[in-house]
């Protein structure tokens, strides 16, 4: 007996000494994993940045290690461009620089007018320059050689997402901070010449946007979170013109190959839901795509190209610390990363 109990304590000795997560290399370059950004909690200053490779190694403190400081306070926003990585900090009103193959600091962009913070909130890119949401009225433009604001674009209330189509740009104005009257446009930027060319009327509180293969735009718009309910709008954008409307529950939509990942959260029911959505029949094709039933708040969603993997953070709440769960393009589960508060993006690498 005395054996037996011998050999049941060494399994679990064994058992626990796997399980734990390797450590992460303090120098090198990254590969072979993910960046996944935590937001934190509002004014709490703890946003960070988990790293999840696929060795199983995790780090919750990437970015205080590598630079030694804190990220900021609300991490929004996470993308690549080129040999650089910029990270969008909401309430602390920066625009963090850094190094894609060391992950070291490169710059720290202030986003203040007069004083004032700008409050960003996501980015993207064209022709060398990074385009910056910013709760203030305006898109920032910024030059990804020198890293400094070169041009504000004013557009509508509260923007949020945005997203490149061909040489114009989408972005759709919130105005979630003047609830109840919230804005309900998106506004089109001629990139050509940085300009707001026009605004369509695509329904209240617009969030997330994305281009599909064909370039058209995909638009949340999530409505009062109450009365008005969430729907997905789609815009040509030849003629910038509403084409189809579809009334469904939708948080966020992530591209995964040519389909798109319908993710939703409903804030009533605390119910989570993944469905998987045909752009070019314009149909879910499966309402229920990976059973998300059992999350306690389903928060982002990302895929994995290099791997064919798809990537689901639970939120736990918004006050605890969060999971991120990877899963095969079948819907099996393969692992999972407890990681730092509020995980919402992630940023793959090959």
């Amino acid at each position: 007996m005395r054996l037996i109990s011998l050999v049941f304590v060494l399994i679990l000795v064994v058992s626990c000494i796997k399980d734990k997560p390797k450590p992460v290399p303090l120098s090198g370059v990254l590969s072979n994993g993910v960046v996944v950004l935590c937001e934190g909690l509002f004014q709490q200053n703890n946003t960070s940045l988990s790293w999840v490779g696929n060795d199983g190694s995790i780090s919750n403190t990437l970015f205080a290690t590598k630079s030694g400081r804190q990220l900021g306070d609300t991490g929004n926003d996470i993308k690549r461009y080129g040999a650089k990585v910029y990270v969008v900090v909401n309430v602390s009103s920066t625009v963090e620089v850094i190094d894609a193959n060391t992950f070291n600091p490169i710059k720290q962009i202030s986003m203040q007018s007069g004083g004032v913070p700008k409050q960003p909130r996501s980015i993207d890119f064209y022709n060398g320059k990074a385009y910056v949401t910013c709760y203030d009225g305006y898109v920032d433009v910024i030059d990804t050689v020198s890293l400094a604001v070169i041009e504000r674009i004013p557009v509508g209330l509260n923007p949020e997402g945005l997203t490149v189509s061909g040489s114009k740009l989408y972005v759709s104005n919130s105005g979630g901070l003047n609830t109840p009257v919230m804005d309900s446009t998106l506004s089109v930027i001629d990139l050509n010449s940085n300009t707001e060319i026009q605004k369509i009327t695509v329904g209240l509180n617009p969030g997330r946007c994305i281009t599909d293969d064909e370039g058209d735009v995909y638009v949340v718009a999530r409505g009062d979170y109450a009365g008005v309910s969430s729907k997905m709008i789609r815009i040509n954008t030849v003629s910038d013109n509403v084409v189809n409307s579809f009334d469904l529950g939708v948080s966020g939509i992530t591209k995964m190959n040519d389909k798109f990942l319908i993710s939703n959260y409903d804030f009533s029911s605390g119910q989570s839901s993944l469905a998987l959505f045909d752009p070019v029949l314009d149909v879910v094709v499966n309402s229920s795509y990976i059973d998300v039933s059992g999350f306690t708040t389903l928060y982002g969603v990302g895929f994995n190209p290099y791997t064919n993997t798809l990537f689901i953070s639970d939120a736990m709440g918004f006050t605890n610390s969060g999971y991120v769960y990877e899963y095969s393009s079948l819907g099996t589960q393969i692992s999972s990363a407890h990681v730092g508060l509020n995980p919402s993006k992630f940023l793959f690498y090959e």
